[in-house]
């Protein structure tokens, strides 16, 4: 029995309680059978409270799961200041979902803790882990550790952390009628079905590694025993102040850092978001002391590339398979590095997995995937990075 979606999305800013209905009833009507599943990701724009209201007016039955984003994707078209919803009807796979609070106190616990719930939903037995954790007060390294000391470090883990349309002030995950902050949501999935992972960045290192000798979670502030900010002063001059000046300055999405992770060739990304006068550099996630990392550049072309290459990974994954549903999580520097081209990126992923899988996805605050998308490895907390993953049958 084959796995079916179909997509809704609305633009009813005014009306939010009708906006969530909008977009869930339309996407069941387009499906024209009862969902198992409904994901849903929207804009802040949104009054959050009445768009949660509206949806679980709309789901039925169906279990509903998402969360806030900086921007929304489907197969029909890249978007903003909108809701969109995907129902899935997939009798074949049972969706466990559950959650965990409290990310900024102990993210490691409310990833065990989100893991656990999902487990038990689930009667202790899952194929894959797809998680919506909160995109701002915690650490998104320590909630996928808290998943793995539950599932296992080398557990199929993906997701994408909830955005709040670059305003940095509050994000939100949904669960059925909950409408959640400072949380985790995890759905399981097991049954009849294939998966495939893709996890790219397209970002390539310059110059010579340095360790970091100084770092405090994500606030990297040595490296070589000097202050961070001279990564960037040493290449770009004077131009590198613009990094203490502004929030994820164009420099920063433009030249990332990229860390060393033992046993792979593939950096992790880590954006700077913001660098003070001691020269220190707030990362969008940690930077463990001991590791090296290089200063990369990317450009447009690549990262579009990069997003085809994980397509064609996920793909491949499913051997034969035909996919049916891809799940996009996209971090938002991506967009803004883009701009224009981002709809290429996206439509360019939709290519290569072909036009019969239908997509759903956000612009996130941070990615979790297996380092290039290879099953059976480590999951880890990324920047900047293409996260996909597709369900075939």
């Amino acid at each position: 029995m084959a796995i079916n979606s179909a997509i809704g999305s609305s633009t009813n800013i005014a009306d939010p309680k009708a906006a969530g209905k909008e977009a869930v009833s339309s996407a069941i009507q387009s499906l024209g059978k009862d969902p198992h599943i409904i994901f849903a990701f929207s804009s802040v724009k949104f009054d959050q409270e009445k768009l949660v209201e509206g949806m679980n007016e709309a789901r039925g039955d169906a279990t509903l799961v998402g969360g806030s984003a900086a921007g929304e994707i489907t197969s029909e078209a890249t978007t903003f200041e909108s809701v969109v919803a995907m129902a899935i009807h997939a009798p074949n796979i049972k969706f466990s979902v559950g959650y965990g609070e409290g990310v900024g106190a102990d993210s490691d616990k409310a990833g065990a803790d989100t893991a656990k719930a999902v487990m038990d939903a689930a009667g202790g037995k899952i194929d894959l882990f797809i998680m919506i954790p909160e995109g701002l007060t915690g650490n998104g390294s320590a909630i996928v550790r808290g998943v793995q000391s539950v599932l296992g470090e080398d557990f199929p883990i993906t997701g994408g952390s909830a955005g709040d349309d670059y305003l940095f002030k509050k994000t939100w995950q949904y669960y059925n009628d909950k409408l959640l902050t400072d949380c985790v949501v995890g759905v399981g999935l097991s049954g009849d079905f294939a998966f495939g992972f893709g996890v790219r960045h397209g970002w390539d290192p310059v110059g010579l590694p340095l360790e970091v000798t100084k770092s405090e979670g994500a606030v990297l502030k040595e490296l070589d025993g000097k202050p961070a900010l001279n990564i960037y002063r040493d290449y770009f001059g004077k131009e590198a102040e613009e990094l203490i000046k502004e929030p994820l300055a164009r420099m920063a999405y433009t030249y990332p850092l990229g860390m060393s992770v033992e046993g792979s060739d593939e950096l992790l990304l880590r954006d700077p978001v913001i660098a003070n006068d001691k020269g220190e550099i707030t990362l969008a996630g940690e930077i463990p002391e001991g590791t090296t990392v290089r200063l990369m550049i990317g450009d447009r072309d690549k990262a579009i590339s990069a997003a085809k290459d994980a397509a064609q990974t996920a793909l491949d994954q499913l051997e034969g398979k035909k996919p049916q549903v891809i799940l996009m999580f996209n971090c938002m520097a991506r967009n803004r590095l883009l701009g224009v081209r981002c709809n290429e990126e996206n439509e360019g992923v939709q290519g290569v997995i072909g036009s019969d899988a239908k997509m759903i996805g956000f612009y996130t605050y941070g990615e979790e995937g297996p380092l290039m998308g290879k099953k059976g490895t480590k999951t880890y907390f990324h920047n900047e990075t293409m996260t996909l993953v597709v369900l075939g049958d």
